[in-house]
């Protein structure tokens, strides 16, 4: 029997691609150990997102690469994932609690964006992450209702929040702390400070991600999020129509500007499919989305289709990802999660808050 050598297993696991980042596992160093013995080899991988939906799958294709070897008999597939912090805007650091800030955002109004969000950060969770969602638009909460929370937020000191929890998911918004229907009628900076409040104030615990939920457009909650907030990413949501396209250009642009790095584009609303006939038709238009992203380089996440289902559940407080699991749908939001991950994953990470706090004093 000819002698396996890690050479052989190396060049194997190139042929293994994660669709995820375009990249084969070795290029994109997420083989963290080999271990030959004999016949018997052993692949370690660790994913720098969560892949709970996709890891059995990977596994099965190092084996199948690995298992074609000449001399193998046995192979040995792990698969996990570690969430590192990464580099945010320069004189930012993380914030405690959290490793990572993905903002959501849209140009213009009524293209999905507060579902899109909500959904993305249930797939998170789905897929093995620990995740929060801040609801920043100030004017317009919607996550209270899409979570199915009521009540108040308690506080253990007097001071801080304690976020409140849904479906794993830990959450903080304006509206956990007015009735549904008070109107918020408050000048800019009394909202850019609402925002820093319930950012800063919340007892985040442990978050690989925090998703935050932006108001439509590029005003004082964008304005302050990109200059105040640590924010590792953006992700824009859009359909494809060319009024909603233009917008979503000018959030798109913003985030350069502030050194935000547009994690990638979400086309919503992409195509309705008759309930009855089965009959496909791009009612906004279609593929803007992608053209968009091309045009500017960034990643194209997904295409969701306008399915009333959708609406249905993020208005009766349980998100299509936890309604409907196993679902088209949940999958597509589960695939637009770990290609979020993913690409953030492949950016700069950070040590800040790793450094010691030097303090001198003079006596």
């Amino acid at each position: 029997m000819a002698e396996v050598t890690r050479l052989q297993v190396e060049t194997a696991l190139k042929e293994v691609v994660d669709p995820h980042i375009d990249k084969d596992v070795v290029s994109a160093k997420e083989v963290r150990g080999i271990d030959i013995d004999g016949g018997r080899v052993r692949v370690e991988l660790v994913l720098g997102y969560p892949a709970a939906g996709w890891a059995d799958a990977l596994a099965q294709a190092v084996r199948e690469r690995v298992g074609a070897i000449d001399g193998v008999s046995e192979v040995a597939a792990e698969v996990r994932w570690e969430v590192a912090s990464h580099a945010v805007q320069r004189g930012l650091k993380p914030l405690e609690g959290i490793k990572n800030v993905i903002a959501v955002a849209s140009g213009k109004g009524g293209v999905g964006k507060s579902t899109v969000a909500v959904n993305l950060a249930l797939a998170l969770k789905a897929e093995g992450a620990q995740v929060g969602i801040l609801d920043a638009d100030i004017y317009g909460p919607s996550q209270p209702r899409m979570l199915g929370i009521q009540g108040r937020p308690q506080s253990k000191d007097g001071r801080t929040l304690e976020p409140m929890v849904s479906y794993g998911v830990q959450a903080m918004s304006i509206g956990f702390l007015v009735d549904e229907e008070t109107p918020m009628i408050w000048r800019g900076p009394m909202v850019t400070q609402a925002l820093q409040q319930l950012l800063g104030d919340t007892n985040w615990r442990d978050l690989d991600y925090l998703v935050i939920d932006l108001p439509p457009g590029t005003g004082d909650t964008q304005l302050t999020l990109a200059q105040r907030v640590p924010v590792a990413g953006a992700v824009i949501v859009t359909t494809p129509q060319d009024i909603a396209l233009l917008d979503a250009r000018k959030g798109l642009k913003m985030f350069e500007k502030v050194e935000v790095p547009v994690l990638g584009i979400v086309e919503n609303m992409s195509i309705h499919i008759c309930s009855r006939c089965g009959h496909e038709e791009p009612i906004f238009g279609e593929g803007g989305g992608r053209r968009m992203a091309e045009q500017y380089g960034v990643p194209f996440l997904g295409a969701l289709p306008l399915d009333i289902s959708i609406r249905e559940h993020a208005d009766g407080g349980r998100p299509t990802v936890v309604a409907d699991p196993d679902g088209r749908i949940a999958q597509i939001y589960r695939e637009i999660a770990r290609r979020v991950g993913a690409r953030l994953s492949q950016q700069a990470k950070t040590y800040a808050h790793k450094f010691p706090t030097i303090v001198i004093e003079n006596t």
